[in-house]
């Protein structure tokens, strides 16, 4: 297998692929001020084994598209929205966030929840911005430094992984100078990041390896996120994901 092949098969069993939680979802949902009232239409991009998106389901009247590129984690979804009676409710769509097939202005509210980075969030909400109605609501969460100055470890470790890695000023300013409104941001909370992901994982650390007999790749794989987990209980004071709630003028 291929190292994003099992990636793949490391995340399609987890509820979430990166730090957050429901009531964050929720909370920043409630911060759009649409009406629940009437029917909306939200994409909601990357949306991996779609956690937030049962979430916003839930909570919502109309109609999702959860889009991600790997079947594997929108066959989960399917499943469990059928448990849930959401199947007419969640469209899931596999589809690169770089070439999405929407129509200019389609969606009341674009979501992506630890997700933008992928494709990079200038890039992002630069491409987005078009799928969206005039008022209406683009919500991202993305790694965001909580300080202004960091220890050299953990600044250099993210710089390599995600060199746009920013302030939230520099993010909200990013957000202006692309035509949109800032409407709110704010930081996950510590359990987003070890309660609802970090120690999910590493209850899987030991069946993934198992499943795929030891391999060097496999072990790779842990050690990176091993290394991630260790820089986040060490510098969770300078960094988080942040969420921006943002209007399209």
């Amino acid at each position: 297998m291929t190292a994003l092949e099992l990636l793949i098969d490391f995340y399609k069993n987890t509820e979430r692929q990166g730090p957050g939680s429901t009531s964050e979802t929720i909370k920043a949902l409630n911060l759009t001020n649409i009406n629940k009232n009437h029917a909306v239409k939200i994409a909601d991009i990357g949306c991996g084994t779609g956690a937030q998106t049962i979430t916003l389901a839930q909570h919502i009247k109309g109609q999702i598209i959860a889009v991600d590129l790997f079947p594997e984690f929108l066959d989960k979804l399917k499943l469990r929205s059928e448990e849930l009676g959401f199947q007419g409710k969640i469209i899931t769509l596999q589809e690169s966030m770089e070439d999405l097939p929407f129509d200019k202005e389609e969606f009341d509210i674009i979501w992506s929840e630890g997700a933008i980075y992928n494709m990079g969030f200038e890039k992002g909400i630069k491409k987005w911005k078009k799928y969206l109605k005039a008022g209406a609501y683009l919500c991202v969460s993305e790694i965001t430094w909580i300080t202004n100055s960091r220890p050299e470890e953990i600044e250099a470790f993210w710089n390599k992984e995600y060199p746009e890695i920013d302030t939230a000023a520099n993010k909200i300013r990013q957000l202006k100078e692309n035509g949109y409104s800032s409407v709110e941001y704010f930081a996950l909370s510590e359990n987003s990041w070890l309660d609802n992901f970090y120690t999910p994982l590493e209850k899987q650390f030991s069946a993934f390896l198992e499943r795929h007999d030891h391999s060097e790749k496999a072990k790779d794989i842990l050690e990176g996120h091993k290394e991630e987990i260790s820089l986040y209980k060490k510098y969770k004071d300078y960094y988080s994901y942040g969420f921006y709630i943002a209007k399209k003028k």
